[in-house]
């Protein structure tokens, strides 16, 4: 039997076990909740309390002795899924990517929950126009002196964000200073969406921009989803952490694109 491992920790230990467990639960179906507890090395308790907060998150359901996904939620990209995992790793990205803005500008912000950190952190910095699809972008800038533009389509509730035809109009008649784009799935220097529109969307970001950087963390390399969508070779820069493999990097740079790697480890 494996030895058991300490459940306390820090927030964001807590989170990345929460989202492992609901990983094995979106994959399996329907797991015993002592076999996930033997599987992770915490105790039945601590399973429980995993269980209860992700069953209050609506991610999952916990039953009698049972947690079972929700059998219509793609887990694969669904925002509040995403937006607790690699929390200090996005944190870290957002540290690089906010030193890319200057007072004045007028920036683009994608939908991506890797982004949210830095909508917090350009909360302050005066005399920034902000323009994006994602609702939840809106909010958090919403307290904020930056004038602040919402482009409007058809609403993706698994995003919380505007994709479409609509959209990319909106953002031709637009010219950033810089945009910030993140990706689903990237493998070999290509670039990988589930949602056609979204991947149409990101395209149309980097023509609206001056300047372009794709911020992504490692667990998004060496996949592939339903959608191509051409490679990062239209980025200025990619910011990611260090956990990224050099195997994945390597091609980003054989297209002319600037790396900057973060490690929020120090």
């Amino acid at each position: 039997m494996p030895t058991m491992r300490p459940s306390r920790g820090s927030e964001a230990e807590v989170e990345e076990r929460r989202q492992t467990v609901l990983r094995h639960v979106a994959e399996e179906g329907e797991i015993r909740i002592a076999d996930l507890a033997e599987r992770m090395r915490v105790s039945v308790m601590t399973m429980h309390r995993d269980l209860d907060n992700l069953h209050e998150r609506q991610l999952l359901r916990k039953g009698r002795g049972v947690a079972t996904a929700f059998s219509n939620v793609a887990m694969e990209s669904a925002l509040r899924f995403r937006e607790h995992a690699n929390v200090e790793i996005k944190s870290a990205i957002a540290d690089a990517l906010a030193q890319e803005v200057s007072p004045g500008d007028t920036v683009l912000i994608d939908c991506g929950s890797t982004l949210f950190p830095l909508a917090r952190r350009l909360a302050t910095v005066q005399g920034i126009r902000v323009i994006t699809n994602s609702l939840r972008i809106t909010y958090l800038l919403s307290a904020a002196p930056a004038e602040v533009t919402l482009l409007g389509d058809r609403y993706y509730e698994d995003f919380e964000s505007c994709a479409g035809p609509q959209a990319r109009r909106q953002l031709h008649d637009i010219r950033a200073s810089i945009a910030f784009v993140t990706a689903t799935s990237i493998r070999d220097g290509r670039l990988f969406h589930p949602v056609r529109e979204y991947a149409e969307t990101k395209q149309a970001y980097l023509q609206a921009a001056d300047r372009s950087v794709l911020a992504v963390d490692h667990s998004k390399f060496g996949r592939t989803a339903t959608y191509p969508y051409g490679d990062v070779g239209g980025y200025d820069l990619l910011v990611t952490d260090a956990d990224t493999p050099e195997s994945e990097l390597r091609p980003v740079r054989d297209l002319g694109v600037q790396v900057r790697t973060v490690d929020p480890r120090g």
